[in-house]
């Protein structure tokens, strides 16, 4: 078995879009749009195979709840410690919301966690 996607739910498809694609290298495709439902994404492919499909339609722009259970993160290998430090860097200069500084884990992960554009927790790790 392997995961063929993950989707989320975005408000501003085109931030989202150029956010992956600017700092992850992230392929975009034609973007999908359905007039009658008001829908419309893009599947965004990664070096690896990894695809995350982000989307939007009208109606669907509250958030979830702070406290809720489910997804947390999606956890981007960047290859070394050095490539987290200067991604974490990177990402807070252009100014998105740093979660935690980059750091052993109590299990041994090397990682820190930054928002993307809509408060999405990325975690980035070796």
């Amino acid at each position: 078995m392997k995961i063929e996607h993950v989707a989320i739910w975005v408000k501003d498809l085109e931030a989202m879009k150029t956010f992956y694609v600017t700092y992850f290298n992230g392929h975009a495709n034609s973007k999908y749009h359905n007039k009658d439902k008001k829908f419309e994404s893009y599947f965004l492919t990664f070096d690896g195979g990894a695809r995350i499909e982000i989307m939007c339609q009208s109606g669907i722009d509250k958030p979830d709840q702070d406290d809720r259970m489910g997804w947390a993160h999606i956890a981007i290998s960047l290859g070394s410690k050095e490539a987290v430090n200067q991604m974490t860097g990177r990402l807070q200069n252009d100014g998105y919301r740093l979660v935690n500084d980059p750091h052993v884990t109590g299990d041994g992960y090397y990682e820190s966690v930054i928002e993307d554009t809509e408060g999405n927790f990325l975690e980035l790790t070796v």
